[in-house]
């Protein structure tokens, strides 16, 4: 059996994890870690658990969370709850979009979740549920896997990597679940025959929600799975292409679903695609989709210098990234400890076929670093920022590959090395989290002078951030219209993947949110009641409409909310 030794086995290959972990990663033996022989005491736990909740410091010390597109969503959300409010715009504005979309298995959620907390701690709390995800779904890959678990929490630093900076976050959200389906598909494979089925569906049902989170972790998969069946080995391996087949039947059966559910969201696809082609519009396909005039690829030397910035970065000072190096450290130095008297793993033999599940684990942490060099970086009008993300998906399956067994004692030194690097992370981050929520102080002062119900034109020249690396204050205006049960000029409510679309004309406004500078107040402005502006002055912008048709109701440092008289 994959996830764990034989009963009567003992010695230095017993794993770090805690209670619930070994729950989850066991779920057809109903055995305690701590009944084994040889089991690490229980003090590994309590620092393993204790290592998770410093990892959810940076979530909960701020008022908003520095993440780019993090308004928008706020603001989308807010209206899927009070889609019927008459106080605010939302039921002139917006309609619920009645199709598949891949947005549904974070908005619905976080909108539920609302109806008992309010929504930004709503918020928090499936950001909190993605960031313990990432460890313990990784434990329960390297449980499926026969490894040990202490390296799992190598991956919790990981989760503040730069898509979640950007806010992707139904991307990131798929990913614990990715992992788990990977360890499912296994178990459905090498695990004892009985409860085979039952792991299938399981495996199926989170197949599917990886598919109604983000289809690019779904695509992933379409490459992780086969090559896992390939390289996996059945009860009776060896037996004929038969028995080879009937070994797999569940694994099979259970991808089923989230495979017609996605041919069906692909069949869905063409009815929204783009009318037209403008060649440089910002949006727009720039050609037929898949054709090189309309596919931009980063050249492999670009991709290779971002990775550890992409993997961990998000502060402007760079302080976070350091704790890359850490995280690499540690992986280096558990690959010298089998050589070090006293941490080498001895004294039983290995468990069966450990060698090719290595072989197979690498192989996964591979095929994530070639579609990170491979795959285009934007398509246009399709998908953007494509190649970059699968950077956290390749970072930890090369924890999981890259670990060798250690000792009892091994394990406990790399354990108590991880939490120490998590706890670091977790204060560096949240310290950085508290500075720029500073900076967005001035935003939640002036929102009320908009006014209720308004039309915000978002005019943010400076999107930058003096702590974060990222344009975190680029949907400002989204927070402002949140606030006020209006909206921005700017929504993801004009993208087919959000479950929320425009019941009329969206607002007249410039191409792209990134060049305000392209705002004209003959063409656009007349729409709006408020402008938010931050990174120009008023009169440069407005001109001779300042106190004519145009003034100024509130400033707070380099930031101005203006609105139409």
């Amino acid at each position: 059996m994959v996830a764990g030794r034989p009963a009567g086995r003992s010695g230095p290959t017993a794993v770090v994890t805690p209670g619930l972990m070994d729950r989850m990663a066991l779920p057809f033996q109903r055995r305690s870690l701590a009944s084994r022989r040889g089991a690490l005491p229980g003090w590994p736990r309590v620092l393993y658990a204790t290592a998770l909740l410093a990892g959810l410091v940076p979530i909960w010390v701020s008022v908003d969370l520095p993440l780019v597109d993090m308004p928008q969503h706020l603001h989308l959300i807010s209206v899927l709850h009070r889609l019927e409010d008459p106080s605010t715009l939302y039921p002139d504005l917006y309609a619920a979009r009645r199709t598949l979309t891949p947005y549904l298995g974070y908005y619905y959620p976080v909108h539920l979740l609302s109806w008992v907390v309010p929504l930004e701690a709503a918020n928090r709390l499936f950001l909190s549920a993605y960031v313990l995800g990432m460890p313990l779904s990784l434990a329960f890959l390297l449980r499926c896997f026969g490894r040990q678990t202490w390296p799992s929490l190598l991956g919790l630093p990981l989760a503040y990597g730069d898509s979640f900076g950007w806010g992707f976050i139904n991307f990131v959200a798929a990913l614990p679940l990715t992992f788990v389906t990977l360890g499912l598909f296994l178990r459905a494979i090498e695990g004892p025959a009985e409860p085979r089925p039952r792991v299938a569906a399981w495996m199926g049902l989170t197949l599917v929600a990886v598919l109604i989170l983000h289809v690019q972790a779904f695509g992933f998969l379409a490459f992780a799975l086969p090559w896992m069946l390939f390289t996996s080995r059945g009860l009776q391996a060896g037996a004929g292409w038969r028995r080879w087949l009937l070994d797999r039947r569940a694994a099979l059966l259970g991808v089923t679903p989230g495979v017609l559910l996605f041919l069906i969201w692909l069949a869905m696809r063409p009815s929204e695609a783009p009318a037209n082609i403008e060649p440089g519009a910002p949006w727009k396909a720039w050609g037929a989709t898949f054709s090189s005039g309309n596919m931009r690829f980063a050249s492999a030397e670009a991709q290779l210098v971002a990775l550890p910035r992409r993997l961990m970065g998000l502060l402007r000072d760079g302080s976070d990234a350091q704790l890359l190096w850490g995280v690499i450290a540690l992986l280096l130095l558990a690959n010298v400890a089998p050589r070090v008297p006293g941490l080498r793993s001895t004294g039983a033999a290995p468990l069966p076929g450990a060698r090719r599940r290595r072989l197979a684990a690498w192989g996964l942490a591979v095929l994530a670093f070639a579609l990170y060099f491979l795959t285009p970086f934007d398509i246009h009008g399709l998908v953007y920022y494509l190649s970059p993300r699968f950077a956290h998906i390749a970072g930890p399956l090369l924890i999981l590959a890259a670990v060798p067994q250690l000792s009892p004692r091994g394990q406990q030194l790399g354990l108590v090395g991880a939490a120490l690097l998590v706890a670091v992370m977790g204060g560096v981050l949240g310290r950085g989290f508290v500075a720029c929520d500073r900076e967005s102080v001035p935003i939640r002062e002036l929102a009320p002078l908009a006014g209720p119900k308004p039309l915000v034109m978002g005019l943010i020249h400076d999107r930058g951030s003096e702590v974060m690396r990222l344009p975190v204050h680029l949907h400002a205006a989204a927070t402002v219209a949140r606030l006020t049960g209006g909206a921005p000029n700017f929504s993801f409510a004009s993208t087919p993947h959000s479950p929320l679309r425009y019941r009329v004309a969206p607002p007249p406004t410039f191409p792209s949110e990134w060049r305000p500078q392209q705002f004209r107040f003959a063409h656009q402005g007349e729409a709006y009641d408020a402008f938010l502006l931050r990174g120009s002055s008023p009169g440069r912008v407005f001109g001779r409409r300042l106190g004519r048709q145009v003034e100024i109701v509130g400033q707070r440092e380099g930031l101005w909310l203006l609105r139409r008289r």
